[in-house]
C-alpha cells in the first residue's frame, strides 16, 4: 500500500477546515482538560479536526509554526502526555465514525470512537464485538495502539491482534505531512508502520486517523462473520471481606490464591480462559476487599467456572466473607456501555496516579505483605491495589509479531491513588510510589523482566519509570515497556518521524 491522499469514505461534501480553539475562546478552558486533572494542557491552541484532510492541514500549520504536536482521542491519558510543554493539541473526539468497509472486508474506526460507542454500534448493527476495555469513555485511538485489553481478552486476545491496517498522518524530513495507509501484509512497504501501532503507544509516529479491524484468519463477505460474536447476557460475581477484620495472613493468602489460580488456569482454550477475574483492594478505610469474576453467560458452565475460582481464592482464608454471589446477570450491551463504570474519584476533580506491571507468576508472599502494610496504614488514604486477569489467547501470539512484547504474562497489576484536592498531590504521590517500590524492592523498585515480572503496560503510562531516583534498577523505562521490540520501534520512528515532531515524556526515542 502506498502513500495516499484519499478522503475518508464517509465524509460528506468539501472539508470545512479544522476548528481552532485558542486561549481567548470561551471553550478553551474546558477543551484543555482530560481525565486526570493533575495534567491540564498548557497549549497555544486546540484543534478539533473532523477529517483526515483537517489533520493534514493542522499538522502542516503546526510544523510551519515550529509548535509541538500532541494528540488526544478520548482524553483518558493517565499521565497527561497530550498536554505538557505547549504547542498544539489535536483533539480527535469528533472523528468518531465506525462503519464496515467492504473493500477491506474489515470494520473501519476513527480514533475518536469511544469504547462504549464501539460496543454499541458493533452489537446493534452486526452482533459482533472486540476484546476491548471497560473504560466506556476511552477513545480507541490510544486504547488500540497501546495494546488495549479487557474482559474478553483471555478468550479472544488483545485488540491489536485484530488490527489489519492503519491510516496515519506523518511528517517527512522536509516537514510536510503525508497520509499513509499501512497494513499487516508482509509485502506492504509500510508494514513496519502498521506493526508499530500494534502496541507501540499513541503519539509516537504521527496522528492515527483510522484503523481497520478483523478477526485473524477471517475471510468472508459477511461482516457478521468478521469479528467475534458478542455475548447476549453477561454473568458476574463477587466475594467480599470486611477490612476491619482482615489480617495480614489472610490478605496474603487471598492474593496468593489469586496468583496461583491464574498460574494454573491461563492456557489458551482452557475452561478458565473463558472468564475474566480480578482482585480489588482499597486502603483499609475503604471498608471492603473483593475478588470478582465475569463470563459470557452463553458459555455452558460459566457459573461453575466462577464458583470454582471463588472456591480456590477462599481456600485457607479464616476471615468470613460478608458476601459471595455468582448469580448477577445482565444484558451484555448494558453492562459494557454503562457510563463511567469503575472509574475512581470524582469526575470533575479527579487527580490520579497509576503504576502498573505485567506478572508472569503471582506475587510472592513477601510482595503481597508489602502491599498490605501500605493499604492497612493510617496514612494509606486513597490507595488501591488491583490484580487483573490476563493471558489465555493473548499469549498465543509471538512477542515480535506485534509491538506488544509481553506475551506470556497471566496478570496485570495496578497500584492506584485517586483524590480530589490539589493540595494533597505530594502526599498521595509519595504513598503510591512507596507501595510500588516496596513491592518491587528486590528489582530496584520496578518490575524488571525476569521469571516473575514482565515490565509494564504503556497504556498505563508512568513517568516515574524514567526517573532514576524512583527506578533504581538500572533498566531503562523503554525496556520495561517494550523489551526487545524497542530497537525496531526506534527504527520506525526514524523512518516516519525523523524530525521527532511527535514526542512526549515516554515517547519512542530516535536511535543514536
Amino acid at each position: 500500500m502506498t502513500e495516499t491522499e484519499v478522503r475518508p469514505p464517509h465524509s460528506q461534501g468539501p472539508p470545512a477546515g479544522p476548528n481552532i480553539i485558542a486561549a481567548d475562546d470561551p471553550r478553551y478552558e474546558g477543551m484543555r482538560r482530560g481525565y486526570n486533572q493533575r495534567h491540564v494542557a498548557e497549549v497555544d491552541y486546540v484543534v478539533v479536526p473532523t477529517s483526515t484532510e483537517d489533520v493534514v492541514d493542522a499538522v502542516n500549520r503546526a510544523v510551519a509554526q515550529g509548535k509541538r504536536i500532541t494528540v488526544r482521542s478520548g482524553g483518558h491519558g493517565f499521565e497527561g502526555s497530550a498536554s505538557d510543554d505547549g504547542g498544539v493539541l489535536l483533539d480527535m473526539s469528533e472523528m468518531n465514525e465506525l462503519d464496515y468497509d467492504p473493500s477491506r472486508r474489515a470494520f473501519a474506526l476513527q480514533p475518536g470512537v469511544l469504547v462504549s460507542d464501539m460496543y454499541r454500534t458493533l452489537y446493534k448493527r452486526w452482533g459482533v464485538t472486540l476484546p476491548a476495555g471497560e473504560g466506556t469513555e476511552v477513545g480507541i485511538g490510544g486504547h488500540f495502539t497501546g495494546g488495549g485489553f479487557g474482559p474478553l481478552s483471555r478468550r479472544y486476545g488483545s485488540t491489536v491482534d485484530f488490527m489489519v491496517a492503519v491510516e496515519v498522518v506523518t511528517v517527512d524530513e522536509s516537514g510536510q505531512a503525508k497520509v499513509i495507509v499501512a497494513t499487516n501484509d508482509q509485502n506492504d512497504p509500510h508494514h513496519d508502520l502498521w506493526w508499530a501501532h500494534t502496541g507501540g503507544g499513541g503519539g509516537n509516529f504521527g496522528v492515527l486517523t483510522r484503523c481497520w479491524v478483523r478477526s485473524p484468519g477471517a475471510d468472508s463477505a459477511d461482516p457478521r462473520e468478521l469479528l467475534p460474536r458478542a455475548p447476549t447476557k453477561w454473568r458476574s460475581g463477587m466475594v467480599a471481606w470486611p477490612w476491619d477484620k482482615m489480617t495480614e495472613k489472610d490478605f496474603v493468602r487471598i492474593a496468593r490464591n489469586v496468583g496461583t489460580w491464574f498460574e494454573n488456569n491461563s492456557a489458551d482454550g482452557s475452561p478458565g480462559a473463558n472468564i475474566m477475574a480480578f482482585m480489588y483492594a482499597t486502603e483499609k478505610a475503604g471498608g471492603i476487599l473483593s475478588v470478582g469474576a465475569m463470563v459470557d453467560d452463553d458459555i455452558p458452565g460459566g457459573q461453575e467456572l466462577i464458583d470454582g475460582y471463588f472456591d480456590a481464592v477462599c481456600e485457607g482464608v479464616e476471615v468470613e466473607p460478608v458476601m459471595r454471589t455468582s448469580e448477577m446477570t445482565s444484558q451484555w450491551l448494558y453492562f459494557f456501555t454503562f457510563p463511567n463504570r469503575g472509574d475512581p474519584g470524582d469526575m470533575d476533580k479527579r487527580r490520579f496516579k497509576l503504576k502498573a506491571a505485567y506478572l508472569r507468576k503471582g506475587y510472592t508472599e513477601e510482595q503481597i505483605a508489602a502491599a498490605y502494610r501500605h493499604l492497612e496504614a493510617e496514612d494509606g488514604q486513597a490507595l488501591q491495589y488491583i490484580l487483573i486477569g490476563y493471558g489465555g489467547h493473548v499469549n498465543t501470539v509471538a512477542p515480535e509479531a506485534t509491538a506488544i512484547a509481553q506475551r506470556d504474562s497471566i496478570l496485570k497489576a495496578a497500584f492506584i491513588a485517586a483524590w480530589s484536592n490539589p493540595d494533597e498531590d505530594e502526599f498521595h504521590l509519595r504513598n503510591v510510589r512507596a507501595m510500588y517500590h516496596d513491592v518491587y524492592a528486590e528489582t530496584g523498585g520496578v518490575p524488571v523482566p525476569n521469571e516473575y515480572n514482565d515490565g509494564s503496560y504503556i497504556n498505563y503510562p508512568d513517568r516515574d519509570l524514567a526517573d532514576p531516583e524512583l527506578n533504581n534498577s538500572g533498566v531503562a523505562w523503554s525496556t520495561l515497556y517494550y523489551k526487545d521490540n524497542y530497537p525496531r520501534l526506534q527504527r520506525v520512528k526514524k523512518a516516519y518521524d525523523p524530525r521527532n515532531e511527535f514526542h512526549h515524556p515516554l515517547s519512542i526515542e530516535l536511535p543514536d
